[in-house]
């Protein structure tokens, strides 16, 4: 786990009197917490359980819109001219290439211009960006008429592609896909559209999320 260097930042800056730090989460419907409400998204709540650790957060800054694939992700954070940096900052993307059947290839290329920019504006380089895996829609009811195998397989090779580069950028890369299966038996862990996640599921997501941010290796 690359958070250690970070985490001896934030430990430094609580000393100085800088220990609410700032978020900035980049993806797609996952990240705009489609169907939840605003404190039910992943990162508003992962910002409520990191209180009173290390990385607390103060405030949360979201680049993302239902529908997105990695390009429009691109074309997103490029219109917002946004020109901030934050002590930390994720990003999930790429079941939107997924859906619309774009090849591995083309998200290869472009994840890697997302990640630099996701370096770009991390305060600490890789030592404050992390990588989400793309939950598997194919268990959801909205998916009941289609080939739920063979969404299953394609969402995992773009994982593989995430976690790759991941790996090549030295990130963490969270894997929470696993997680998202288990709406196949309990329909609580999805959004009233029976595709989204809940609250209640992205709840699961982010103590996940903050057991692997505060891990030292």
């Amino acid at each position: 786990m690359n958070f250690k260097y970070l985490l001896l930042i934030l430990l430094m800056g609580s000393s100085l009197g800088l220990s609410a730090q700032d978020y900035l989460a980049l993806g797609d419907s996952y990240t705009i917490g489609e169907s939840v409400q605003e404190s039910e998204r992943w990162p508003n709540q992962l910002a409520e359980v990191l209180k009173g650790t290390s990385l607390e957060v103060e405030t949360v800054t979201i680049i993302a819109k239902t529908g997105w694939t990695t390009a429009e992700l691109i074309n997103g954070i490029e219109s917002k001219k946004n020109t901030n940096q934050y002590d930390l900052v994720s990003l999930l993307i790429g079941v939107n290439n997924q859906y619309r059947g774009q090849s591995l290839e083309r998200f290869e290329t472009e994840l890697i211009q997302l990640i630099k920019t996701a370096l770009k504006y991390s305060k600490n380089g890789a030592q404050g960006v992390f990588l989400v895996s793309i939950p598997d829609w194919g268990v959801t009811p909205f998916a009941k008429d289609r080939d739920v195998k063979k969404i299953a397989l394609e969402i995992q090779a773009f994982n593989k592609v995430i976690q790759k580069q991941a790996n090549e950028f030295k990130l963490p890369f969270i894997d929470i896909t696993s997680i998202s299966k288990e709406a196949k038996t309990d329909l609580s862990l999805l959004a009233p559209d029976e595709l989204h996640p809940s609250g209640k599921m992205y709840n699961f997501w982010v103590q996940k999320i903050k057991k692997e941010l505060l891990k030292t290796p």
